[in-house]
């Protein structure tokens, strides 16, 4: 590789991170944000947040370096009776702005006899939710989140609001952002985790506090609604690893394959600190955030454990391989010179990932509420997950 192509390239990674967790918020009953109604009189199930719930990335099944027909049918937006390809086929009207609440999101992936609203934002943090009393803002130019819930509940059967947040708070992307560019560095072998592991325990606290707030303050929608406390679930969930730990990667010896084809340039070192420590200690923040609000927790860290970018025994899409749920990644890659949609999707569940998810909250929803751990299962898909007490 010539020195300037590996600039190229470098750049472009450090780009792709660099919007790695950038997900939104919405308006009353925003356009493209209702799922389908199974029944007038049947009850909301309401998702609120950011990126890892709104939908991002959901216009992809899988992952694939193949640009011909539809990078190997892995493009949902791709249409293979005209050749052409438009994310609102996905995304619906929320793609104008960057919230990206696709038609696989959680919520939208529910297997229960509810009706369903999708009211989370990629990129949003918790004053996106929060009432603007309580320094709530305005988000890619919908109001608070917790306002919008407010409004479209008034007067009608709730069963459950689910929230995802934190991550953004954290500030994820930066965290992201600096160990690709610690990996693509022309010189030198340093990994980000040590600076990057005390960065994430100052900020911490901070996570759960913001959490805490956001949990109150839609409680608080909910009541001006019309519904007090134990009238309703409110679920708060964590977020599943988007990355193996060293030992599980397909692409050993830190080569750049890690970056030009396989869509995961990480150090081992960082790989397995983004596993095994980043995100659990993540998901344990967040569990006290829902112990102190008194609201249910579902622990989603290891939800896609061996369905992670660059896991061993899932793979890429190609002519020959079409994407399934059970070989598949169910992360997005890092997207970096390939031209393939938003590098704003990267490291977010895809349509396998995020159907997942729904199973999850299916499960979690069936279950009296009390506090759970999802799975998935060795070599199934993704409506093949199993719940757990978590203790």
């Amino acid at each position: 590789m010539t020195s300037s192509s590996w600039r190229r390239r470098t750049l472009a990674a450090a780009a792709a991170v660099a919007a790695v967790c950038v997900t939104a918020v919405t308006g009353a009953v925003p356009a493209g944000a209702s799922g389908h109604v199974s029944a007038a009189d049947a009850p909301w199930v309401v998702s609120l947040g950011d990126s890892f719930i709104s939908g991002e990335a959901g216009r992809w099944a899988g992952n694939s370096d193949e640009r011909a027909n539809g990078q190997a049918r892995t493009d949902r937006a791709f249409d293979p009776k005209t050749g052409k390809t438009d994310p609102h086929r996905v995304y619906g009207a929320s793609y104008d702005n960057g919230c990206h609440r696709s038609d696989t999101a959680e919520v939208h992936s529910l297997a229960l006899d509810v009706r369903k609203l999708n009211l989370a934002c990629s990129g949003a943090t918790s004053k996106a939710v929060k009432l603007p009393e309580n320094g709530g803002e305005p988000f890619k130019g919908e109001p608070s989140q917790a306002g919008q819930l407010q409004k479209a509940v008034t007067g009608q059967p709730l069963r459950a609001v689910v929230v995802s947040i934190g991550g953004n708070d954290l500030g994820f992307s930066t965290i992201i952002t600096e160990c690709t560019k610690a990996f693509a560095k022309p010189y030198g072998r340093s990994p980000c985790a040590p600076e990057a592991d005390r960065a994430v325990k100052g900020a911490l606290p901070g996570v759960r506090q913001a959490a805490v707030d956001t949990l109150a303050d839609v409680r608080t929608a909910l009541k001006r609604a019309g519904h007090p406390a134990g009238s309703y679930r409110l679920v708060l969930q964590s977020y599943p690893s988007p990355l193996p730990d060293a030992a599980r990667v397909r692409y050993p010896g830190e080569k750049y394959d890690r970056l030009t084809g396989g869509g995961c340039p990480f150090y081992d070192r960082d790989l397995t600190w983004a596993h095994d420590d980043l995100v659990p200690a993540i998901s344990a923040t967040l569990a006290e955030a829902a112990r102190e609000a008194k609201a249910e927790f579902l622990d989603l860290s290891r939800s896609f454990e061996g369905r992670e970018v660059c896991a061993t025994h899932t793979r890429h899409a190609d002519a020959t391989h079409p994407p399934t749920g059970e070989t598949s990644e169910w992360m997005r890659f890092l997207t970096t010179g390939l031209l393939q949609g938003k590098v704003q999707e990267s490291l977010h569940p895809n349509s396998f990932g995020q159907q997942a998810l729904g199973t999850c909250l299916t499960l979690q929803l069936r279950q009296p509420a009390a506090d759970h751990r999802c799975t998935n299962t060795s070599g199934k898909g993704p409506q093949d997950m199993h719940l757990a007490p978590l203790t």
